[in-house]
């Protein structure tokens, strides 16, 4: 038995799960783009969908830290309320 790591030559590549999402959405498109390396007859349209994919998460994040901020301002207020009642 070897103790040595395999050389990336050995290895398997690494499939995402995105790339299986293309593959399965079109077999031929994710040949023509990983295989072959042709490029995308629809760049733009592509641009455009992954700017609002980021812009969805950054509005998601805020909505995130907001809710964790809400919580908090209700903890405090609460405990406010318990110490003037004491």
């Amino acid at each position: 038995m070897s103790t040595t790591a395999p050389n990336s030559s050995d290895r398997m590549p690494i499939i995402s799960a995105h790339e299986l999402a293309e593959y399965g959405f079109c077999a031929r498109a994710w040949w023509l783009k990983r295989v072959v390396g042709a490029p995308s007859a629809n760049a733009a349209e592509l641009e455009r969908g992954a700017a609002t994919h980021r812009a969805f998460g950054r509005q998601r994040l805020a909505a995130r830290v907001l809710q964790w901020l809400g919580a908090a301002l209700l903890i405090g207020g609460l405990i406010l309320l318990i110490a003037y009642a004491l």
